[in-house]
């Protein structure tokens, strides 16, 4: 079992930045693709950024294109979500998610979650 805490969530005005962190454990980290999934309000699960095992590759929705970067310290077990360039359109639950297949998070399927970190962009 893994277990995925994630932290770094606040409200930010509109411009601003945020970096999400998860902390993995239980499992051996490397096995994984990790990805970074958010839910706003009255709105289906999207999927915001994927990054492979080694985190030789990375993908990203066409919404945070330019402003959000993921990482990842396999030394650490954990994950990273750099947000820059905020927008209240942003405001959602941000959750982290590991799968043994990255088709698995293409698919807004995964094999382990966190409990969600909120974050808020006021206008």
């Amino acid at each position: 079992q893994v277990q995925l805490v994630e932290s770094g969530g606040a409200l930010v005005q509109a411009g601003g930045s945020l970096r999400l962190s998860c902390a993995a454990s239980g499992g051996t980290f490397r096995n994984y693709a990790m990805g970074w999934f958010r839910q706003a309000p009255g709105k289906e699960r999207e999927l915001v950024a994927t990054i492979t095992w080694s985190g030789g590759s990375t993908d990203y929705a066409d919404s945070v294109k330019g402003r959000f970067t993921i990482s990842r310290d396999n030394a650490k077990s954990s994950v990273y979500l750099q947000m820059n360039s905020l927008k209240p359109e942003d405001t959602a639950v941000y959750y982290c998610a590991a799968a043994t297949r990255l088709s698995k998070l293409t698919r807004r399927e995964s094999d382990y979650w966190g409990q969600g970190t909120q974050v808020t962009v006021s206008p």
